[in-house]
């Protein structure tokens, strides 16, 4: 979990096993035979897309969250406790630790911590860190940066003006 998280190995049913240390990519890989259980697999699935498209990161801590919440909420509703009343709950606990977090973050600013952020979450690889704190610098704080395999061996930076239309 986190920046010092394992890596996996996933069981494709086409081509080489995928190697990842990316909680949204373990989520999405889970595919249950019991359809209850898988129905419960699916809503976690949706916790690390939701986490991986507001944030980009932290899907693994997400995703041990949910699930801590939904055992301690069934446990909670087996002994007879009103959902509604556990939905409310956690509502106000999630809105207390927002502004918790709110007062503890600090802004990332400089070309520098962008590099520290981004390396972190490129698994320790620097050089990736690098390039996009570069193209962070380069579109700003409203621009998009969107990452894609390449076909050569080497990273790059491709910078587009106005739009981009894929075909």
């Amino acid at each position: 979990m986190g920046p010092k998280g394992r890596t996996v190995i996933i069981e494709q049913s086409w081509g080489s096993p995928k190697v990842t240390k990316d909680g949204v990519t373990v989520a999405k890989s889970i595919d249950l035979k019991d359809k209850y259980k898988n129905i419960g697999a699916k809503l976690v699935q949706d916790v690390a897309n939701n986490t991986n498209e507001e944030a980009g990161d932290g899907t693994t801590t997400a995703t041990v969250l949910a699930r801590s919440i939904a055992k301690e909420g069934f446990e909670k509703i087996s002994k007879g406790a009103n959902p509604v009343e556990i939905r409310r709950g956690v509502m106000l606990a999630v809105d207390a630790v927002i502004a918790e977090l709110k007062k503890q973050s600090k802004p990332v600013t400089t070309p520098e911590e962008i590099a520290q952020v981004a390396t972190i979450s490129a698994n320790g690889d620097k050089d990736i860190g690098n390039i996009i704190s570069d193209a962070m610098k380069k579109v700003g704080r409203k621009g998009v940066i969107t990452v894609k395999d390449g076909k050569t061996l080497n990273d790059e930076l491709e910078i587009i003006e106005g739009m981009k239309f894929d075909r």
